[in-house]
């Protein structure tokens, strides 16, 4: 408080001083500049109820102030009534001197406690050595890593050039590379410095490829260095890609068949790498697992047996080699001949004469061979003569073991198939026979296709509307020379506004289709059905359709697949009433395939004719690819 009056005299006081210095300022600046400033107004003070009186205010002086504490003052009161200015005006006319007494600030007592004395200053000595401590060592710490992951860096380095297998496709090498990635490239097959269990069985799987049918050399096994971390890397990647090529080879990836026609249109069911990768890491015996992607049919099991036994017999006498020449047909004569004689079985001859016993012989040989059985002594048969009757089937044999990987690993529990150049039909019931019977076939140069679908409903009384490759090659020409071509034929052909012609002939006795039709909708547009030319059936060769399998005896099938409501007698019944359309309880599985040789539980080997040509392109592109 004494404090806060103490500044308010001092404010009080300079207050004054300033009013009194500032006309003497003003006049001082005129004098300096040179420049008359205006008069300055006289100060009037004003009374309230009294005259104006004017104040004459002397010119301004130099002040000086002298602030000094005082020690006079004792308390806050005293200082509200004392002057506290001490001093007087100089006498000279330009300086004043005002001297201020002001108090002394108190400051308050001080704690003794404290304060603390302070200390002489000790010359700063060198710091002693620091005394030796000696410290218990420290117990080892032993860090167990992951298994495999010291090889992670490498397997993430070496993961694409090792999964590049030739025949591998992009997507299947970039399948492998992040399997290894989500498996925090962490090997899958090596297990410190060796093959891990699961390693070595898909290795013995890889090494036995040939039993079935598969070559061995497609599947060499990596070599790798047990103290080279890079090269058990390499391994282990070349391994799992290993395994998927196998395992696609084993769905029939080896060759694509449509490529070898156009009417060989099976659906693949080759395996992912994923999916491959996925089911060998898994399993209790990968060896078993990777075994299982072959076909597990009886049809495949009875030809991979036979081939076994092939293999284990003792390799055959050397054939002689017969030497290359001309051509021989029946009645040449050739020095050739009776080593022709001797390969082909039939004795010897006094005359060296290539006769029609020889050339019956061969032609059965050419057959069986996929050549053209024609029974001249071509150089192409002369090739095939110098190979081992063994090695020959075994080669047929593996061909046709290479169509029944075309074929889905599940047929169905109850399935139809249809063996083309056997000219025969089967309905199975698991393992079983149900029901078969004779077909005819397409014709070579219209052929059956061979693929798998499924049969969902019946026609009875069906209309025959004429493919257009018949329509081309037979109807268009017949209705350009004479336009009651179709008509005089029972057709009915109908002209589109486009131009287009389509024909159909409508259901009866003459109608190609017969009483009924099995429907599985396909891209061939061929189906099973009856046929008004039942006497066809009596021919051994069988190959007279325009594609679709014409069926001996189609009630009989109905009975089959269309269950217990719809009997073959109630079928009859319908016939002539109309079209109608019978849908089958479920869909039943139709495969239609193409066998030349079978294998049946005893070991026996039957064939069939090569009609079209098929047997011999697969097992030429196999070949091939050896």
């Amino acid at each position: 408080m004494r404090l806060r009056r103490l500044v308010e005299t001092v404010s009080a006081t300079t207050l004054g001083l300033a009013l009194l210095l500032a006309p003497a300022t003003a006049q001082e600046t005129t004098g300096e500049l040179g420049i008359p400033l205006p008069e300055q107004p006289a100060l009037v003070i004003v009374k309230r109820d009294a005259e104006p009186q004017r104040l004459d205010i002397p010119a301004p002086v130099e002040v000086t102030l002298d602030l000094r504490p005082s020690t006079d003052l004792q308390s806050a009161d005293a200082a509200e009534t004392k002057e506290m200015v001490t001093g007087a005006l100089s006498t000279q006319p330009d300086r004043s001197l005002i001297d201020l007494d002001l108090p002394e600030p108190e400051m308050p007592p001080v704690d003794p406690a404290l304060t603390k004395p302070i200390e002489p200053v000790q010359p700063q000595l060198a710091k002693p050595a620091a005394p030796q401590i000696d410290l218990a060592p420290l117990p080892e710490v032993a860090l167990t890593l992951p298994a495999g992951l010291e090889l992670s860096g490498r397997i993430a380095a070496q993961a694409e050039i090792a999964a590049a297998l030739p025949r591998l496709s992009t997507r299947e090498r970039a399948d492998i590379v992040a399997a290894y990635a989500a498996n925090e490239n962490r090997p899958f097959w090596i297990d410190g410095k060796d093959l891990s269990a699961a390693g070595k069985q898909i290795a013995v799987r890889l090494g036995h490829a040939g039993e079935d049918g598969l070559r061995t050399g497609d599947y060499l096994l990596p070599v790798f260095e047990a103290n080279d971390k890079d090269s058990l890397a390499a391994a282990d990647i070349r391994l799992s890609a290993l395994a998927v090529l196998y395992a696609r080879d084993a769905r029939g990836g080896r060759i694509d068949p449509r490529r070898l026609s156009k009417l060989i249109t099976p659906k693949l069911e080759l395996p992912s790498a994923t999916e491959v990768l996925s089911e060998l890491t898994g399993a209790a015996d990968a060896g078993t697992v990777l075994a299982a992607y072959n076909p597990q049919h009886p049809g495949y099991q009875h030809l991979k047996a036979k081939l076994g036994e092939l293999r284990a017999d003792k390799p055959e006498t050397p054939v002689a080699r017969i030497p290359a020449g001309p051509a021989l047909k029946v009645g040449m004569r050739d020095a050739r001949v009776p080593l022709v004689r001797a390969r082909l079985g039939l004795g010897s001859s006094e005359e060296p004469v290539y006769d029609r016993s020889i050339a019956l012989a061969l032609a059965d040989f050419q057959k069986q061979a996929g050549l053209r059985a024609d029974g001249v002594l071509s150089d192409q048969t002369v090739a095939a003569l110098a190979m081992p009757r063994s090695t020959r089937l075994e080669s047929d044999i593996i061909a046709q073991m290479e169509r029944w990987r075309w074929l889905p690993t599940d047929l169905g529990e109850n399935h139809i198939i249809v063996n083309i150049p056997e000219y025969r039909m089967r309905v199975m019931h698991g393992d079983k026979i149900a029901h078969e019977a004779r077909v005819i076939v397409g014709k070579p140069e219209s052929a059956t296709p061979v693929f798998s679908h499924k049969m969902d409903h019946v026609v009875v009384n069906p209309s025959w509307f004429v493919p257009p490759s018949i329509l081309k090659k037979e109807f268009l020409p017949g209705l350009a020379a004479d336009p009651n071509y179709g008509a005089r034929r029972g057709y009915v052909v109908t002209r589109g506004k486009n131009g287009n012609i389509s024909v159909r002939q409508p259901p009866g006795e003459r109608n190609a289709l017969g009483w009924i039709k099995f429907m599985f909708p396909n891209d061939h547009a061929v189906y099973l059905h009856d046929t008004p030319n039942r006497s066809l059936f009596g021919a051994g060769k069988r190959a007279f359709s325009h594609g679709c399998v014409r069926v001996e005896n189609p009630f009989a099938l109905a009975d089959q697949v269309l269950g217990p409501e719809w009997t073959s007698e109630r079928l009859k019944r319908l016939i002539g009433s109309g079209e109608r359309t019978i849908k089958l309880p479920q869909p039943l599985a139709i495969h239609l395939v193409y066998e030349t040789f079978v294998v049946n539980e005893a070991g026996t080997v039957s064939t069939f004719d090569d009609i079209y040509g098929f047997h011999r392109l697969v097992r030429n592109a196999l070949e091939q690819r050896s």
